[in-house]
């Protein structure tokens, strides 16, 4: 994706913990094929390893092309929720005084980029893919425990496990940050009076940026 210098995030801590935070990426291959399309996109859960602050881990059902032709680099982008439309009626500074103002949408995203390893031992499933039991799922979330043990030794067999070693990490956050303060303050403002959840989550993450910009400045 395209970042300018107004949008970059290259703080790895910040684009590692989106990722922790909305774990649902895309994977995405463009990999030669006669069996299939050259690119393919797949919507996978993922962990980030934390003992190994370069890999992570996701599953892939047996059935997905994409399970058998990560051989090549792949990327994976992660999107924070929510993500909003910007109406130029917010842009309270220069809307009024000369108009030249388009709508846009604000979002924040990571790209993952990086080799694959598949690994199709049930043991390796076991002890990583079976990993991810949703934590954030409260109150209790659920456990492999929790399911029959036949069932989930049929399940580990439907299911392959694929480390990916990150190489590069690049982040865009594109919270108005390239606008005027006093435009800034326009969409902090306009999220606000959506009077909804992602509303002024949308606020608070442009006063965030905003705020890094101005004191970028000192």
């Amino acid at each position: 994706m395209f970042i300018s210098s107004a949008h970059a995030e290259t703080r790895i801590p910040v684009l590692r913990q989106l990722i922790r935070d909305y774990p649902l990426g895309v994977l995405t291959t463009a990999i030669p094929s006669d069996n299939h399309p050259l690119i393919l996109a797949s919507h996978v859960p993922f962990v980030l390893d934390v003992d190994d602050d370069k890999a992570m881990i996701e599953a892939v059902q047996s059935s997905n092309n994409s399970a058998v032709t990560l051989e090549q680099e792949v990327l994976v982008l992660f999107t924070a929720a929510p993500h909003h439309y910007v109406t130029p009626k917010f842009y309270t500074e220069t809307k009024p005084t000369t108009a030249k103002v388009v709508p846009t949408w604000n979002y924040a995203a990571v790209q993952a980029y990086g080799r694959a390893t598949i690994h199709f031992d049930s043991k390796h499933t076991e002890t990583s893919v079976m990993d991810y039991t949703g934590k954030g799922d409260r109150p209790g979330p659920w456990k492999v425990a929790d399911a029959p043990e036949r069932y989930i030794e049929l399940m580990k067999k439907n299911i392959i496990s694929i480390e990916i070693v990150i190489e590069r990490l690049e982040g865009k956050f594109k919270m108005s940050q390239e606008m005027r303060k006093g435009d800034r303050e326009g969409v902090i403002r306009g999220f606000q009076s959506l009077d909804s959840e992602g509303g002024q989550v949308m606020a608070d993450l442009v006063k965030e940026r905003s705020d890094l910009k101005e004191s970028a400045k000192q």
